[in-house]
């Protein structure tokens, strides 16, 4: 379906063609003045410097061309050579038809989809999954829905980082709190064991432990390093425990994704490409793109066109240790030789831009990935406290997402509450706090979603979770009031299924609610080409806003005339369809009731 823009647009330009001037001129945008007109064409203004003429003269030479055309209700010129533009009821009311009869709502897939790899998990395994991955998920599960709806082929890997000190630090504390395992006996040679030696919950408190002792502790940090470089060397016993960290952990952490209805295609990890590593170092070396500098192996990746000084990418330490380039740029070779993707789009904290900088380059510059490949780094802000600073726990910790989860639900839950006591209506705990995981999710989502994934944001759990503003539960709040109203309509005895057709509208609300609706094109589009989801979350805001005015401007229920009501009636479930598609998008979902 081609968007209103574009023929809006496509209009304006042939005017210009036809009156002698270039057609670029007749671009045309939404109107940032709706109480003088929907949209704006300034086109003369450019005009009148290249044909030395007055822009209004050529302002009106235009409107001239398209006064009698009928998508117009109105267009005019105004000093010093604005073109202003409504467009008719009936042409709005014969394009909104259209959208809701359309698949995904008229917009247009792509004709040649990619294949796109997004990285955006990045947990380590053997510790529980804390605020600072919050956004990686959050926005890398919207931005994976969002490629996905215009038809492109979607891989979305968690990574996980599967092979870090993290893994030498519990194996050591486990030798010293259990050291009649067989993993610790030189001399073992069966069999090891099936079952992990410690659950989810030991593991949780093994981790913590084992961290804050090698900070105090110079010889176990030794220790524990060495067994993490025996562990990636293949140690049989190390592997065997890594195995069983693996095992418990990836229930762990799917458990806390799926509470956050983030779902990865892949659940790879660096384990999976160390097989790569020495034939593309070695490989890199041969070749001459790689060399030696005091031992370790480097790549330099600077470019004459460098505004500051970009250094070499270290590829591997002097004692032939890997590194997180190592990994990435290994992981790149496995991507492209099982998948061939078009597209990569990595989320992490902005802070990593130079490492990624040095991985794509590297990966160009050997030949890893096609020219035309796009390798695409999404760096993400901060999550902050009200103070400013970096989410922290009551004790200054570092918050885990399960309790930043339970800390939000119980908030929304509480919300949901004092909403039922107010409207009189009783609930039991178990639906309120359903309703409330539901609420507290989109509360979490919006309150991210909603900010560039740039820049830094506060966490405030408080506005998050009202039910007014821009949040999350607000536009929930919106798609349960229309649910409401159709349930209404449907205990009068009147099917909904009947209502297809949505008439001119009769009202200003009403037509300010079929202009928001119309334009869902051009903002999916645009969240689609700039990846970027709070584009989304900044038209559904709108939507919301424009259809309470609607809401409380219309007496729908009570609609004497049965075809205006049919009328409206489609109009609602166009807007409540908009909104689901849109929420779906940034990855929640709306409840029936709240």
């Amino acid at each position: 379906m081609k968007k209103i823009l574009g023929i809006i647009t496509d209009k304006v330009a042939q005017a210009f063609i036809s009156c002698g001037y270039e057609g670029k001129y007749g671009q045309t945008g939404i109107s940032n003045r709706p109480d003088l007109c929907e949209y704006q064409c300034n086109g003369a203004m450019a005009a009148a410097k290249a044909y030395k003429k007055a822009p209004i003269k050529i302002a009106e030479e235009v409107v001239g061309k398209l006064a009698t055309d009928s998508i117009f209700e109105e267009i005019t010129s105004v000093m010093p050579g604005f073109i202003n533009i409504k467009i008719s009821t009936e042409f709005l009311a014969e394009r909104i038809n259209q959208m809701a009869e359309e698949d995904k709502l008229g917009c247009e897939m792509e004709k040649e989809p990619d294949t796109i790899i997004i990285d955006y998990g990045g947990a380590n395994v053997a510790k529980p999954l804390h605020v600072g991955h919050l956004r990686s998920a959050v926005i890398g599960e919207s931005i994976k829905r969002i490629m996905k709806f215009f038809g492109n082929h979607v891989i979305g890997d968690v990574h996980l980082g599967d092979l870090g000190l993290q893994m030498g630090l519990v194996i050591e504390e486990l030798r010293d709190r259990k050291p009649d395992l067989p993993y610790f006996d030189e001399g073992f040679t069966g069999e090891y064991p099936k079952e992990a030696p410690f659950t989810i919950s030991e593991l949780d408190e093994i981790y913590p432990a084992a961290s804050a002792r090698a900070k105090e502790d110079e010889e176990f940090n030794e220790r524990a390093h060495n067994t993490t470089f025996q562990m990636q060397k293949g140690n049989r016993a190390y592997h065997a425990i890594w195995e069983h960290i693996m095992n418990v952990s990836k229930i762990d952490l799917k458990r806390n994704y799926d509470n956050l209805n983030v779902e990865f295609d892949l659940w790879k990890g660096e384990s999976d490409v160390q097989p790569y590593i020495p034939d593309m170092v070695q490989g890199l070396l041969d070749r001459g793109i790689a060399y030696k500098s005091q031992g370790a192996v480097v790549v330099d990746v600077a470019m004459e066109q460098d505004n500051k000084e970009l250094p070499p990418c270290l590829i591997q330490k002097s004692d032939g240790a890997a590194l997180y380039a190592t990994s990435d740029l290994a992981t790149i070779v496995e991507r492209e030789k099982l998948y061939q993707p078009d597209r990569y789009i990595y989320l992490a904290d902005k802070r990593q831009d130079l490492h990624f900088t040095q991985v794509f380059r590297v990966a160009k510059k050997a030949g890893f990935v096609k020219e035309n490949c796009d390798l695409k780094f999404l760096g993400f802000g901060t999550m902050n406290g009200k103070d400013g600073k970096p989410f922290k726990t009551r004790a200054g910790g570092v918050m885990r997402l399960e309790y930043l989860l339970k800390e939000i639900n119980e908030a929304a839950y509480q919300k949901i509450v004092e909403n039922q006591k107010a409207n009189g209506e009783e609930l039991s705990e178990e639906e309120a706090r359903g309703r409330a995981a539901i609420v507290g999710l989109a509360a979490l989502k919006y309150g991210d979603l909603s900010n560039q994934s740039a820049k830094d944001y506060i966490f405030d759990i408080e506005r998050f979770v009202s039910f007014e503003g821009n949040t999350g539960p607000y536009i929930l709040y919106v798609i349960v009031r229309i649910k409401s109203i159709l349930a209404k309509y449907a205990e009068t005895g009147k099917n909904e299924a009947e209502a297809t057709k949505i008439c001119p509208a009769v009202k200003d609300s009403e037509k300010a609610l079929m202009l928001t609706l119309i334009h869902l094109q051009e903002v999916l589009e645009m969240a689609y080409k700039e990846i970027a989801p709070y584009k989304i979350c900044q038209y559904i805001y709108e939507l919301a806003n424009v259809f309470n005015s609607f809401y409380h401007d219309t007496k729908i229920i009570s609609e004497e005339n049965e075809m205006q009501q049919k009328s409206w009636i489609a109009l609602l479930k166009l807007t409540k369809k908009t909104l689901e598609a849109c929420i779906e998008l940034l990855g929640f979902q709306a409840p029936d009731r709240m």
